[in-house]
């Protein structure tokens, strides 16, 4: 019924209409408000002078504007604390990822590398004193003649040759008389002769290699029968288990050669050193003609030197630009040398084959476009030396050639598919298992036994408290340190081990395991090939070789009472205990079966292990298992004789721990005369003791007159003769362990009769 309406004021409605004219121009004129200031932490030089505003760019506006310079334009400079606070926090949280990062790829890794020494002479000065701080430090190692010249040649103190320098230097101080370094060598055609061609230092005979790579006496040459007998046995042996070459395309090779009937082939490097190492093999299997210790120029582990001399020939001319056949000659030659007992010439060949193989890219990943087969064969041979390289070097325990690096190609495949275009015909092991997983797993096991050595190695530096020569031996708790360190990266050898097939693992009779130190007796399948018998076999051996090399260290010669209590005690057993286990395989192989006949390499590890447990059992004599290494020195023994029948080396190898074994005995009798010999006196101190406190209740004195002078009676003195008669006949029961030692000298002339010491009364 009422409408009521609402007035809007007009300062609201913003309507002039009823102001004067001259109000409303005032108010359209009204300058806007000034926009807020834009305030800066800190003006710039140029603008704070001028007291004009300044802005926060780099440079600032004015600056920019008039093209002077800013002091604004350094951009490390913080504006604020609160912006450096963040700074700071920013680059610390970076610094953490950092280190997390770094310590992940660490433990994927698990691998220590030494750094190696760094030459610091064109080094700036500020440098040079960094570097002098960090490799002070040096394990010197020992300088020993190893070959048929006197100059000596260096070798690591994870080496056995610093083993067998320290065992010395306790024999010398038992013994009380020098014992040398050559006297612990077995005799060898390195010894005998300074190449693999049997000529001496004084005399250049035989064959030299024409220009046209033969040889002037052709009739040393094969003929094509005799190399195919050879050649069939390079497939059923060393191919098996180290594949670097394609049977198939090697074969083909071969057939080219024989381009005219009845006339010698036409030279071939590949071909000559694969001649010369079924040669090698061929022949140790072989009973020799001649029976002894000494070597001569016919010794099979030399034959067919005359083909290893022509592939070098061969080989001369693809220096400069090798070819994959150039580097499998490299790797095939180090193996003849290192059969041939040519430590130093093996090892000087690795590292040619190792530049060769960097020349020919095969330490990366092969192109993508290249055929499967091919890429396989380049990361077998790469893999395969980088694996023998590994294992000469722990072996002399001399720097590395190759380190393991991020850009290495992957490790081969071991699969169906690539076993069938290896280009060898071996039947397939299990479903996962081929002809070609042995030399992967023997990849993967040389890999982790380097990686702890290098790891040991730098603990052993960084623990020794000086400068020069042996010193974690002179420090207990140096060693103790090291032996700590120690027994966590060995876990790497022994979870390697758990891993590998069923189906490469000897079988045990009982309830015996492979791969380990329960000394069981094998199994061995009688319907296997002989090619699978020896790749199980190889592969646990190699694995017992490798974790004794890595225990020996701790295996501490009594020469300081402290320091046969120190905790690397149970390091040192373990190193027996992998010795004996690889002793105890041997024998019961090599003289119940022809699996490892002939096997250089076996060889050199029943001599590793001989040196280990006769070095064991001088720095443990008072052991549990002295027992059972003695027995186990026994049995290493037949080993080398049979081993004898077939090269001299392993004769001499025989002569020279039999003679060491003699030396330990001796020591023991000793130790024991010398105990029996400290009871009777303790015996006798009891009594006389008794006889003192009877005389002085008596009231008779004591063992001293009142004036002084000693007073000893009738009884006292029977007393002591019975007790050195007592020693006397002990004396003279062992006296046949000391006429072993009354032969005569190397000149003719007779040795003196030295009775034993024994401890005055």
């Amino acid at each position: 019924m009422f409408t009521t309406f609402v007035g809007t004021p007009q300062s609201v409605t913003g309507s002039n209409k009823d102001l004067p004219d001259d109000r409303i121009f005032a108010a359209s004129e009204r300058p806007s408000p000034r926009p807020k200031r834009h305030q800066v932490a800190r003006a710039c030089g140029w603008c704070r002078i001028q007291r004009v505003k300044c802005d926060n760019n780099v440079p600032c506006g004015n600056c920019h504007s008039r093209d002077r310079h800013c002091s604004n334009s350094a951009s490390g400079e913080f504006r604020s604390l609160p912006h450096a606070y963040r700074e700071i926090e920013r680059l610390r949280q970076r610094v953490r990822d950092l280190e997390s990062q770094l310590g992940n790829e660490r433990h994927a890794s698990q691998t220590i590398f030494p750094l190696p020494p760094v030459s610091t002479e064109n080094s700036t000065p500020s440098n040079h004193d960094a570097f002098r701080a960090e490799y002070k430090r040096n394990w010197e190692g020992v300088h020993i003649s190893t070959a048929y010249s006197q100059q000596r040649t260096w070798y690591g103190p994870f080496s056995l040759f610093y083993f067998i320098s320290r065992m010395n230097t306790y024999l010398t101080a038992a013994l009380q008389q020098p014992h040398l370094d050559k006297h612990i060598q077995p005799n060898s055609v390195a010894k005998s002769f300074w190449s693999p061609d049997c000529n001496s230092l004084k005399e250049n005979e035989g064959p030299q290699p024409r220009s046209d790579g033969h040889l002037v006496q052709s009739g040393q040459c094969l003929t094509a029968v005799q190399e195919e007998f050879f050649l069939n046995l390079f497939w059923e042996s060393h191919h098996s288990s180290l594949p670097i070459l394609n049977e198939v395309e090697f074969k083909d090779h071969c057939k080219g050669l024989w381009a005219t009937p009845g006339k010698p082939r036409t030279p071939s490097a590949l071909v000559d050193i694969v001649i010369a190492m079924s040669m090698q093999y061929g022949m140790t299997t072989r009973t020799r003609s001649l029976s002894g210790t000494e070597v001569g120029a016919d010794d099979p582990t030399i034959a067919g030197r005359w083909y290893y001399r022509r592939c070098q020939a061969l080989l001369s001319r693809d220096l400069e630009s090798p070819t994959i056949s150039t580097v499998q000659c490299q790797i095939l030659s180090v193996i003849y040398l290192c059969c041939a007992s040519f430590q130093n010439m093996a090892h000087s060949t690795l590292a040619i084959a190792v530049r060769t193989a960097n020349m020919l890219g095969l330490h990366v990943e092969p192109p993508a476009d290249m055929p499967s087969a091919e890429r396989e064969l380049r990361k077998r041979i790469w893999w395969s030396l980088y694996t023998v390289e590994s294992k000469t070097c722990m072996k002399l325990d001399r720097p590395f050639s190759t380190c393991l690096s991020s850009t290495f190609c992957e490790l081969p495949a071991d699969d169906y598919e690539a076993a069938r275009i290896a280009g060898s015909n071996f039947a397939t092991l299990d479903e996962n298992v081929t002809w070609l997983t042995y030399n992967l797993q023997h990849t993967k096991l040389v890999l982790a036994a380097r990686s702890i050595h290098t790891a040991l190695f730098d603990c052993c530096l960084k623990n020794s408290s000086g400068e020069n020569g042996g010193l974690i031996y002179d420090d207990p708790a140096a060693l103790k340190r090291c032996a700590d360190f120690f027994t966590t990266s060995i876990q790497a050898l022994r979870t390697w081990a758990q891993r590998v097939p069923e189906v490469l693992k000897t079988e045990r009779k009982g309830n015996g395991v492979s791969f380990s130190t329960d000394f069981s007796v094998l199994y061995v399948e009688q319907f296997a090939p002989l090619w699978v018998q020896r790749q199980r076999l190889l592969l646990e051996l190699l694995y017992h070789n490798l974790a004794m090399n890595l225990h020996r260290p701790f295996i501490t010669f009594p020469t300081t009472p402290q320091l046969t209590e120190c905790a690397s005690l149970s390091h040192a057993l373990l190193a027996a205990e992998h010795g004996m286990a690889l002793t105890n395989i041997m024998h019961q192989i090599m003289t119940q079966t022809n699996i490892l006949a002939g096997w250089h390499e076996a060889f050199q590890w029943q001599w590793n292990a001989s040196i280990t447990l006769v070095g064991y059992l001088l720095a443990s004599p008072t052991s549990s298992s002295t027992a059972l290494v003695r027995q186990a020195i026994d049995r290493a023994l037949t080993v080398f004789e049979v081993f004898g029948c077939g090269f001299a080396a392993a004769a001499s190898a025989a002569a020279v721990v039999r003679g060491l074994a003699e030396k330990v005995d001796l020591l023991k009798e000793r130790a024991r005369l010398e105990d029996a010999q400290a009871r009777a006196t303790a015996l006798a101190a009891i009594n006389l003791a008794g006889n003192y406190t009877g005389n002085v209740s008596h009231g008779s004195g004591g063992l001293l007159e009142p004036n002084g002078q000693d007073y000893i009676t009738n009884d006292m003195l029977n007393l002591m003769d019975e007790v050195n008669m007592a020693a006397m006949q002990e004396v003279l029961t062992a006296r046949p362990m000391d006429m072993a030692f009354m032969e005569d000298g190397p000149n003719g002339e007779d040795f003196e009769i030295q009775f034993l010491p024994f401890m005055s009364i």
